[in-house]
């Protein structure tokens, strides 16, 4: 991992790097994606039918595009209690966490007689996707899932990619069952996507998309945005821990590499006011990679956006710490707490040494759909929020209006729209 003095330009110098890694950085892709789209809106399901075979190898039918209550059962069986267990504790976990993100609908009266108020629907119908390449995470189906079920959404499909045999991977499907899920369909990539967005004779258009996907499905969401909605254009995964001299280097190393597995273009970024401490990491990570099974794509990634940035003192590593934006942060300083107040821009933040990453991914219970490429500057994590809609409330009385109609009047006239002061003005003719 190589290691650099904190200074103007080698942040700068960062920042270039990591943004290489945007959606907006496949222009090749992106035409792709559009080409993609265009099949799936023309031909319905005999685009997904094409496509399917083209890139997954799985001849499907309209008969077979739908997973089957069978094969969902079978693959419960398949993936065995223990998992489902687990599973469900996490599900506990995630759902109380949300729960407590609901808000309620809101009306005030005043003494004129006028009504004001916030009216809050739930969404109708949502898209999950799943995806399942070099990687498939069933924790994904409970993260983007539980909070669209505590929202009241009405209907909940999945889609996931399935393999040349026609089959879908059992865990994706088996946590689906414990939630409930039961319309799922074998389609991946941006042609599920588009299938989301626009409808096919198979599947049903829906009002929002979320879910993680490579750079195909990124591009597709960017794409169909404004057709419907969705939670986010995600990029790779990315990982920062803000450690000073107290931290334990091999803890350190080990939850940087937690993201460099994921895929070649994941980063993984330490900021330290210790030298030492990032030079013991970074032995740490070569231990690590000698015996760690993704070694290959932990490799690529660290030697792309592998940096151990060392800082003068903790307030030139938090202005860092800010710039970057993180998806996830780690902060391993002596009082973590006090460190925290000082940070504005990050997806999730872990607090001490036996606050691990993977425990955000898995189990604690807030969500692990988390904003990247730096957009934690404005985005937050998905949550309840992001599956209803509020439906603003207006509700004056004669004599609420006849207080304010020439207020009103003047300020249309103003904007010179005579016919918005008409439509106040009518209801006042001839006093």
């Amino acid at each position: 991992m190589r290691i650099i003095t904190l200074t103007d330009q080698s942040r700068n110098q960062l920042m270039e790097e990591l943004q290489k890694r945007s959606p907006d950085s496949f222009p090749e892709q992106e035409k792709a994606v559009a080409d993609i789209l265009s099949q799936v809106r023309k031909e319905g399901d005999a685009a997904l039918f094409h496509y399917a075979e083209r890139f997954d190898g799985c001849h499907l039918t309209a008969d077979t595009i739908r997973v089957t209550e069978d094969e969902i059962l079978q693959a419960v069986a398949e993936v065995g209690q223990d998992l489902l267990s687990i599973m469900k504790k996490a599900m506990g976990n995630i759902r109380a966490y949300h729960e407590a993100q609901k808000r309620q609908s809101f009306f005030t009266t005043r003494d004129d007689g006028s009504i004001l108020g916030q009216r809050i629907t739930p969404l109708n119908r949502v898209g999950i996707y799943v995806p399942g390449g070099k990687a498939v995470y069933p924790s994904s189906v409970l993260m983007n899932t539980i909070p669209a079920q505590v929202a009241g959404v009405s209907h909940i499909i999945m889609t996931t990619p399935c393999r040349a045999d026609g089959k879908v991977n059992p865990q994706a499907l088996a946590a689906a069952f414990i939630l409930g899920i039961h319309e799922i369909y074998k389609i991946g990539g941006a042609q599920a996507i588009g299938a989301l967005a626009f409808g096919t004779e198979s599947i049903q258009k829906v009002d929002k998309i979320v879910g993680p996907g490579n750079i195909y499905v990124a591009l597709a969401k960017k794409a169909v945005y404004g057709h419907v909605s969705i939670d986010s254009i995600a990029g790779p995964s990315e990982i920062t821990v803000l450690a000073d001299h107290t931290a334990n280097p091999r803890f350190v190393a080990a939850d940087l590499l937690s993201q460099a597995e994921h895929d070649e273009m994941a980063s993984a970024i330490l900021v330290t006011t210790s030298r030492e401490l990032a030079e013991a990491v970074s032995r740490e990570i070569d231990g690590f990679l000698a015996k760690l099974s993704r070694r290959e794509i932990m490799e690529k990634s660290l030697d792309r956006f592998g940096w151990a940035l060392v800082a003068e003192n903790i307030d030139q590593a938090i202005y860092a710490i800010n710039e970057i934006a993180s998806e996830h942060l780690e902060i391993v300083t002596e009082n973590p707490w006090e460190t925290m107040t000082k940070v504005r821009n990050a997806g999730a933040i872990f607090l001490g040494p036996y606050s691990s990453e993977p425990l955000g991914d898995y189990f604690a219970g807030p969500n692990h759909v988390l904003p990247t490429n730096g957009t934690a500057k404005f985005f937050s994590p998905l949550s309840v929020d992001d599956f209803i809609k509020k439906s603003s409330v207006i509700s004056y009385s004669r004599e609420a209006l006849e207080l304010v109609h020439e207020d009103i009047e003047s300020f249309a006239k103003a904007e010179k729209l005579t016919a918005h002061a008409n439509s106040i003005a009518v209801r006042f003719e001839g006093e």
